[in-house]
């Protein structure tokens, strides 16, 4: 199938605009500065340290519930109706447009601001247009190439993002955002354009930096990238849409590679979610890093998430995408043990000296395996995916895909929260991410690593 580079390259400028949302907004910089403003506030009402650390988990845990459940209820249903409507991309341009606003208006959260749980719901608005989008986005993925193209095109797109999320982080870590202690930027300098480092300027200039940097590298996709032409495009009945809709739902139990699939994936994009949501937020609770810091970890991370998913778009090409995900899961629990057991004080039970930088090194290492590991997940199940998808509703098939990486959202989050609640513990708060790993990998083993496309078309 030839399909012109520039439609695909336009459609690979999606990963790269819209990454910086999750790579300095979920987890690297406002996530973080999140996490510090929420703790002061709930100390500020009498909390002490640690319990204040966990609820601000807990606020958090709050919003991805919400945005999971929202995302898993609409999502499928958005699906069926681009699919009958032949139009993609003027969803993609709506949720633009709402995506651009809610990082905007990221600016206002103000380091000794009572309005946490406004810019949590405003952050998590940001993050259900850029998630929306996406599945749109990923619905175009089929009319790109065959199946062995399309993991690698996967792979690429997603390297392409994670470089995307690199130049980002590090323009903010040189240029925006200023140390704690200090005012300056990583290279000690003022935050740029006069910004003020008492007030965080810096640090919240990340939001306004994601909607300008979305805006100007969405321009190639809109330029290149087409709803497939209609000769007469279909009137669109809500109720037509609904029934298709359940039909495909009852199909869906009928088929065990694609069931077992949608389920695996419930379970381990969620981990995965968590372990990026939640990554900021342990490196400044547990381990007490600055902002800085944790953005020299995003960096690290990223760069390893850019060329390891790249890598997995080629293994993908050539072994397929299940031993891809197998592999990459694995990675993740172990990391998972090490983020539950390790602490400033202590890696699994054995004391450390309070001044030792191991913790550190340990999670550095561990950040540049989930970063590799879960870019690799994410492109190699979109692939999966692809394998199990219906060439004529594709749309439809990743609203499903979607459902299923959204349908038990507010399951990690919620755990982590209850737990970290109950435990008055961000470490222990964090291992029911290790059970989801763990059902994901037990439901893979049926999965047909070649989808079940052939049976379906039959």
């Amino acid at each position: 199938m030839a399909v012109a580079k520039k439609r695909i390259w336009g459609w690979m400028a999606f990963d790269w605009a819209s990454q910086p949302y999750y790579t300095l907004g979920l987890t690297f910089i406002f996530g973080p500065y999140f996490a510090s403003v929420a703790t002061e506030y709930l100390q500020g009402t009498g909390l002490d340290a640690e319990t204040a650390n966990a609820q601000a988990q807990s606020i958090w845990s709050t919003g991805q519930v919400v945005a999971g459940l929202f995302i898993a209820l609409t999502a499928p249903f958005l699906g069926a109706f681009a699919d009958h409507s032949g139009r993609k991309i003027p969803w993609i341009a709506g949720f633009s447009v709402i995506y651009i606003f809610a990082a905007f208006s990221l600016w206002g959260l103000l380091p000794d601001s009572s309005s946490v749980w406004l810019y949590m719901a405003i952050f998590f608005v940001g993050f259900v247009a850029a998630e929306s989008s996406l599945n749109f986005v990923n619905a175009i993925l089929p009319s790109l190439g065959d199946d062995k193209e399309v993991g690698r095109i996967s792979g690429s797109g997603a390297a392409f993002g994670y470089w995307g999320g690199v130049l980002s982080l590090i323009l903010i870590l040189l240029l925006l955002a200023e140390n704690g202690d200090s005012g300056k930027t990583l290279i000690g300098r003022d935050p740029l354009f006069g910004l003020n480092a008492d007030a965080k300027e810096g640090t919240r200039a990340t939001g306004p930096f994601i909607a300008i940097w979305y805006a100007v590298f969405m321009i190639p996709f809109f330029l290149w990238v087409r709803d497939t032409p209609q000769d007469k495009p279909a009137k669109v009945k809500l109720g037509v849409v609904a029934a298709n809709l359940m039909q495909t739902l009852r199909n869906v139990a009928k088929r065990k590679s694609l069931r077992n699939f949608l389920l695996a994936s419930m379970f381990y994009r969620d981990a995965v979610n968590a372990l990026y949501a939640y990554g900021g937020f342990y490196a400044a609770l547990v381990l007490g890093w600055e902002i800085t810091f944790i953005g020299i970890f995003g960096v690290i991370a990223a760069i390893a998430a850019a060329i390891t998913t790249w890598l997995g778009g080629l293994a993908d090409k050539k072994y397929g995408p299940k031993p891809v995900i197998i592999t990459a899961v694995w990675a993740m629990i172990a990391v998972s043990c090490v983020i539950v057991g390790m602490s400033r004080e202590a890696l699994f039970g054995v004391p450390l000296d309070p001044a030792s930088q191991l913790p550190d090194i340990i999670f550095f290492v561990c950040g540049a395996i989930i970063g590799g590991a879960g870019g690799a997940v994410y492109a190699s199940s979109r692939s999966l995916m692809v394998r199990h998808s219906h060439p004529d509703h594709p749309a439809e098939a990743f609203g499903l895909f979607a459902l299923s990486g959204k349908a038990t959202a507010f399951l990690a989050p919620a755990l982590i929260g209850i737990v970290s609640y109950w435990s008055g513990n961000v470490q222990i708060g964090f291992s029911p991410v290790l059970f989801l790993f763990i059902v994901g990998l037990f439901l893979l083993r049926w999965v047909n690593k070649d989808g079940d496309r052939a049976e379906w078309s039959a």
